[in-house]
């Protein structure tokens, strides 16, 4: 019996040589581009960015009558069939490479981390297995990203976050995305979210939460009504919890202080990142819709993300009447 394999399209990596490819993608693998045939380009429908990949491909360069390998092509130790190692040296030298998606345009993918020759034949593209012990991941739309991308950049313009601290998501169901860490909230990028059970706190695509999202994750469990969180540094909430109590933060005779500084409450100084802090925040969340941590920065969670961000910049316009007045 034969059977005869029909090339989708091919991948565009960095690496020129075989020399230069390393061994798996997560031993050096890079950015790279998949770009499919027109006619098979519809079969890109549905994927997201975000979401994990396995890619499919034709090692053509592979010495198809080798059944036997040096493992990871160090003489040093002894040669193995082929069946038992990842060799590239096989029969049917068919690569797999599991990679992230970074961007989805109509014919071809960006992706990372791909460790495959420049200009490989690329034989098939399916959805990474989720374990059994994880939900099924919802779709991360285009329009979701970019409203947390254009909250995070108004915040930032607004001297609310700097560099990289800080951090934001919305509510997809039984999920959240969430920027991830290390991620520079004036110019987020596709790569810079991840997608994350709220139950039980589990990635379901993309890189790495940021290392307060266990906080986020607390407030949604708590607060059903939460639909977006929005976690920033303002400048001017923080420097009055230096001037005064955390109890008479926000308390002036004007309006506002009944109107806006009402919807505040206080978590302790616990560390950043920390269960302490989380559970504490997401406590305080049950009935109130802005949090202070004491020493940190402010949380506020509401049923859009530019709601939370206006009732952050009204707490951050009272905190700068209050330090006026203290000063």
């Amino acid at each position: 019996m034969t059977a005869e394999i029909h090339f989708i399209g091919r991948v565009r990596t960095q690496f020129d040589t075989l020399e230069a490819c390393p061994k798996q993608g997560n031993e050096g693998g890079k950015e790279a581009w998949v770009e499919v045939a027109p006619e098979f380009s519809e079969g890109l429908d549905g994927i997201v960015v975000g979401q994990h990949l396995d890619l499919f491909t034709w090692l053509h360069q592979a010495d198809r009558k080798a059944m036997s390998v040096h493992p990871r092509g160090d003489t040093s130790r002894p040669k193995r069939g082929v069946f038992t190692t990842r060799s590239p040296a096989r029969p049917n030298p068919v690569g797999v490479h599991t990679v992230t998606v970074l961007k989805v345009e109509p014919n071809r993918l960006k992706v990372e981390p791909l460790e495959a020759l420049d200009k490989t034949p690329l034989i098939d593209i399916k959805k990474t297995p989720t374990p059994a012990n994880l939900i099924t991941p919802v779709d991360i739309r285009r329009e979701d990203i970019e409203e947390i991308t254009h909250v995070c950049r108004s915040a930032w313009s607004r001297r609310l976050f700097s560099g990289f601290n800080g951090n934001a998501s919305i509510r997809l169901g039984d999920a959240c995305l969430m920027t991830a860490t290390g991620s520079a909230k004036g110019c987020l990028e596709p790569k810079d979210f991840v997608l994350v059970d709220i139950a039980s706190g589990a990635i379901l695509a993309g890189s790495k939460p940021s290392s307060e999202g266990e906080m986020h994750l607390e407030i949604y469990r708590n607060q059903p009504k939460a639909q977006a969180i929005l976690h920033t540094h303002p400048p001017k909430i923080l420097a009055l919890g230096v001037l005064v109590q955390p109890e008479e933060m926000l308390q002036l005779p004007i309006f506002e202080t009944e109107l806006i500084g009402s919807r505040m409450t206080t978590a302790p100084a616990f560390a950043p990142g920390t269960t302490e802090l989380a559970q504490a925040t997401g406590k305080a969340a049950m009935t109130h819709d802005a949090v202070y941590m004491e020493k940190h920065g402010l949380v506020c969670w509401a049923d859009t993300l530019g709601h939370a961000l206006s009732l952050s910049e009204e707490l951050e316009h009272l905190a700068s009447i209050h330090v006026d007045v203290v000063g």
